[in-house]
């Protein structure tokens, strides 16, 4: 990650150097998406830290989910990258410059090589993290970046199409706003305590209902406390000659077993002597 990180400084103070000599703003909108990236494997690597801390006083659920505001920090700065570089380019568009197109086919070459290498040494992290995934999409998206900007250059070089070098930066701003954009939303539900992805409460709830000496459940609260942990908290009503603690563990097995959800909270009662109208799921309108 260190070296990864080091790489994509080196090529955003190149591809800076490259664009304002050879007068390409695709050149250095791929620049500003290196520094991104940069920026992100930053991010990444401490939040990646922080969430290995255990839980304590302060953090009872622990740390984990610093890696997801941390990919909430790299996705919504992709969207204001994406933007900003829109924007340039409609401007380029209205008044073309001169380019030189053998310095940004040089150039994006080598930014091409650095992130193909950058890709390759978070790809294994990112199967298991969505804050490593956001960087290693950074750094596909700026290896798609390189490829179209080494296009650009040829076509300046035969055609003297001028015109290509910001239609080109609206492509990549459009690609990166795409990626942002569908790849953010996960990251704001986990946030926003939103129920785990595949899991119906409904579905859990008549699954609940069918253990033995079960006679109902409701105020089911439903979340993720990260990507990899799901938990459940509610209130088990039991037939009055049922064991407690026997109830809960046949529960919870079903509960891992067919929901993958590991910590779960249940609070007993009896059916006849429980809540008052008791909402199925949350503490609204079931």
């Amino acid at each position: 990650m260190a070296w990864a990180v080091a790489a994509n400084v080196l090529l955003t103070a190149g591809q800076i150097a490259g664009g304002i000599v050879s007068g390409s703003i695709a050149l250095i909108a791929d620049a500003i998406h290196n520094l991104s990236d940069a920026m992100t494997l930053v991010i990444a690597l401490v939040a990646r830290r922080i969430a290995r801390r255990p839980s304590d006083a302060t953090m009872t659920f622990g740390y984990g989910r610093a890696e997801t505001v941390a990919a909430l920090v790299n996705y919504t700065t992709l969207i204001l990258i994406s933007l900003y570089l829109a924007y340039e380019a409609v401007w380029r568009l209205l008044d073309p410059t001169q380019i030189t197109g053998w310095i940004v086919i040089a150039v994006a070459g080598l930014a091409l090589a650095v992130d193909v290498l950058t890709a390759m040494l978070t790809y294994s992290m990112s199967k298991d993290s969505l804050n490593i995934r956001a960087a290693f999409l950074h750094n596909m998206a700026d290896a798609g970046t390189s490829v179209a900007v080494i296009l650009g250059g040829v076509l300046v070089m035969l055609f003297d199409w001028r015109l290509v070098d910001p239609l080109l930066t609206l492509g990549i701003s459009g690609y990166i706003l795409w990626h942002a954009l569908t790849d953010i939303g996960p990251v704001i539900r986990i946030l926003m305590l939103g129920v785990p992805p595949g899991v119906d409460p409904h579905e859990v709830a008549r699954a609940v209902r069918g253990v033995a000496g079960v006679a109902g459940v409701h105020n089911i609260y439903l979340w993720q406390i990260d990507e990899r942990r799901f938990t459940l908290q509610a209130h088990l009503v039991l037939h009055g000659a049922t064991d407690e603690a026997e109830a809960r563990r046949a529960v919870r097995a079903l509960l891992a077993r067919e929901f993958r959800l590991g910590q779960v909270t249940l609070e007993t009662e009896r059916a006849e002597a429980g809540c008052a109208n008791p909402a199925l799921i949350g503490s609204g309108a079931g």
